[in-house]
């Protein structure tokens, strides 16, 4: 059963519910989905995103790791800084709102 294509398909039947369920916990608050439009631009350092969102420091830290974790974006090092990209489930937010 499994797509690698997608990040939200797990093995199981059981296993894409509960990366279905994390995927929509993450799309489904507004600070979120204010993070997810601000990457819409490219990749971003979190100081990029402060700025681009208004959220302060932690705020943002913890949306970001729910994001990641729930399959919307990945961290990446460049050139010895932290940037932030939308993966193609964070795409969504093109079709929300």
């Amino acid at each position: 059963m499994s797509d690698k294509s997608s990040k939200t398909v797990g093995n199981s039947i059981e296993e894409t519910r509960q990366y279905h369920a994390r995927y929509l916990r993450a799309v489904n608050n507004p600070l979120r989905r204010r993070i997810l439009r601000a990457l819409k631009e490219g990749c971003s350092t979190p100081e990029d995103l402060q700025s681009r969102t208004g959220l302060d420091g932690k705020t943002l830290e913890w949306h970001l790791k729910v994001l990641e974790h729930d399959f919307c974006v990945e961290k990446e090092k460049k050139q010895g800084r932290l940037e932030y990209k939308l993966t193609q489930e964070g795409k969504i937010i093109d079709y929300l709102e």
